[in-house]
């Protein structure tokens, strides 16, 4: 199953990129093709060694956030089979909007937990949190 990954990353140490490096691989061992936005950050040569997750920095670096995030939604869009999010995903604001597509497209939304427990056997995420200030 080609999965994409989702989770908090903007305020985290590092953005997050450790716990998505782990859940990625733990996805892969179950035999997932998987798609992390810390990989792909990676891959365009974004290194966040030393940073604190303010946004701002991901700009310093020279990458765009908006690039960052169409390719990420270009991939749900166009290969992604379902979307598995990571704790803390409720709050980002990304992870929302990657799991308001998904849902949008019908696809399963799952949490990372229950999904390697259960696999596509999983209860399933319906529904994206409203923002809450």
């Amino acid at each position: 199953m080609k999965i994409y990954l989702a989770g908090p990353m903007r305020g985290y140490p590092q953005f997050n990129h450790p716990a998505f490096r782990r859940a990625a691989d733990l996805l892969r061992l179950r035999g997932h093709e998987v798609f992390s936005p810390a990989e792909h950050d990676a891959s365009i040569g974004l290194t966040v060694t030393g940073m604190t997750g303010d946004p701002g920095e991901i700009a310093d670096a020279g990458v765009s956030l908006r690039s960052l995030i169409g390719a990420d939604l270009a991939w749900i869009c166009g290969h992604a089979d379902a979307l598995v999010v990571m704790p803390g995903w409720e709050a980002s604001a990304g992870a929302r909007a990657e799991a308001a597509v998904a849902l949008a497209l019908s696809l399963p939304v799952w949490g990372l937990a229950w999904f390697l427990l259960y696999g596509d056997d999983a209860p399933g995420i319906t529904s994206v949190p409203a923002v809450t200030s």
